[in-house]
């Protein structure tokens, strides 16, 4: 682990809670001891913990009371609940009082390890995704579902009434019409909502690497497997999981994934024991699924799995209402560092009249790209690129005319919208292949890879 997650062992027996205790510090915890409820809300008080390990049967206050007070003063805390006395009733009515899960005494090592590690996983993909939310719903940076079209609106109608059920959604739509941020918005309005949201990126994931990735794997499993590692699958469990680019898997795995959707268990590589998973799948593509059928590249039967309910995006030449109204939002958030608040008088009108084949995503990098060469305040048509006005603009100023910011913000900016520049054209015109661009712009493929996250450029945005 990168740090040491804190874990708090609440049990009135002492040798009990220092065994609990040196399980975990042996795994890479940090592990604290507790002998009452009341000690261990009053180390809660004083320092951070990630999860609370408690016994239920305790005198004067009992880990059922210890949860609600936990939930009461931080619902974050993940609780594990552990009891001689096994009953489903009982952990059933823990459960939606806020616990993790629960163990039976005697357990062993193996299974109390596992729980913990879900649950401080768990804790550390709801703390992402709160901030995911935060910066999707407001703020200067985040993302928006900003539109003004009626076919967006109805896109967004079909969208939150699938929010409603746990039917797989398949999100269909091209390149840069914004699937992703879709599949947020309809997490965030489902009943999953505080629940972790996991997203996959099919396309960048080694096919031999697959099932590792998303069902986990047990501790030498395979050459290299020193430890034990969850899966995205249980990293979901309750929530939604997130499949994009969904015409990437590769068809061996296809089978295995059904199998995962249809039973609701997932078997780590190297695992012996189904493990039961709550999953709601989301999926994307900018593919047409059904001539992969029919070319044997997708299974029928898993398709028909997954396009239970199917949202088709419509591509920004076809709701064209939204350009201005993303324009001027693109403005905003990345016009202020150099001073940049308005689009010259022909430059709306340039926008509006162009074709879009990159969609929102293309829009977003124009503005971007134009903000950072803007001389002035005002966006000129000699800020677009060649693609938009026929010809390459110019990095000069004109005269009298002084970028805002130092000299070093300037060139930094000049340079940085080049760059992107270059990447995105090598990568449209070799088809999205890393290797082939590399090779040309004279690169190594992981100096190339490491300039495309620089600039939140992905791959897969320029396959065919």
């Amino acid at each position: 682990m990168s740090r040491r997650e804190r874990v708090l062992v609440v049990d009135d027996e002492a040798d009990m809670a220092e065994s609990c205790a040196f399980f975990l510090d042996r795994a890479g915890f940090d592990a604290r001891t507790a002998t009452s409820g009341e000690m261990a809300l009053a180390l809660l008080e004083q320092e951070p913990f990630a999860l609370v390990v408690t016994d239920v049967k305790m005198p004067r206050m009992s880990g059922m009371q210890l949860l609600l007070a936990i939930k009461a003063r931080d619902p974050d805390i993940e609780v594990l609940l552990i009891t001689g006395y096994p009953d489903i009733q009982a952990a059933v009515a823990s459960i939606k009082q806020g616990a993790f899960d629960y163990l039976t005494k005697p357990y062993v090592e193996k299974d109390l390890m596992d729980r913990v590690e879900r649950a401080v996983a768990h804790r550390r993909v709801k703390a992402q995704n709160a901030g995911l939310r935060e910066r999707l719903r407001s703020g200067p940076s985040g993302r928006k579902l900003i539109h003004a079209s009626p076919a967006f609106r109805d896109t967004l109608a079909v969208l939150e009434r699938a929010a409603r059920t746990d039917a797989s959604v398949l999100i269909q739509g091209e390149s840069g019409t914004g699937k992703e941020l879709l599949a947020h918005h309809l997490h965030d309005v489902s009943a999953r909502a505080d629940k972790p949201f996991v997203p996959v990126d099919c396309a960048a994931i080694p096919a031999e690497l697959f099932e590792s990735e998303l069902f986990g794997h047990v501790r030498g499993a395979f050459t290299g497997a020193i430890g034990g590692k969850l899966g995205l699958f249980a990293l979901a469990d309750k929530g939604t999981l997130f499949l994009d680019e969904l015409g990437e898997l590769p068809l061996p795995f296809q089978s295995k994934l059904l199998r995962a959707i249809q039973e609701r268990q997932i078997r780590p590589v190297g695992g012996t024991e189904q493990v039961a998973v709550d999953v709601r799948i989301v999926a994307a593509t900018n593919r047409n699924l059904q001539v992969e059928v029919e070319a044997g590249r997708f299974r029928q039967d898993l398709f028909y799995r997954l396009d239970v309910v199917r949202i088709a995006v419509p591509p920004l030449r076809d709701r064209r209402e939204d350009i201005d109204v993303l324009a001027m939002w693109f403005l905003q958030r990345f016009g202020g560092p150099t001073g940049v608040k308005e689009f010259g008088p022909d430059v709306l009108a340039t926008l509006r009249g162009h074709e879009w084949p990159g969609n929102v995503r293309q829009l977003r990098n124009v503005v971007e790209r134009a903000c950072a060469l803007a001389t002035g305040p005002m966006i000129g048509m000699q800020d677009l690129p060649a693609e938009l006005i026929g010809q390459e603009p110019l990095l000069t100023f004109d005269d009298g005319e002084v970028p805002g910011g130092t000299f070093q913000q300037m060139k930094a900016r000049k340079i940085a919208a080049l760059e992107s520049a270059y990447l995105e054209g090598l990568l449209k015109k070799h088809g999205g292949n890393v290797t082939h661009c590399a090779e040309e712009a004279g690169m190594t493929r992981s100096a190339f890879q490491k300039l495309m996250q620089k600039y939140g450029i992905k791959s897969s945005d320029f396959r065919d």
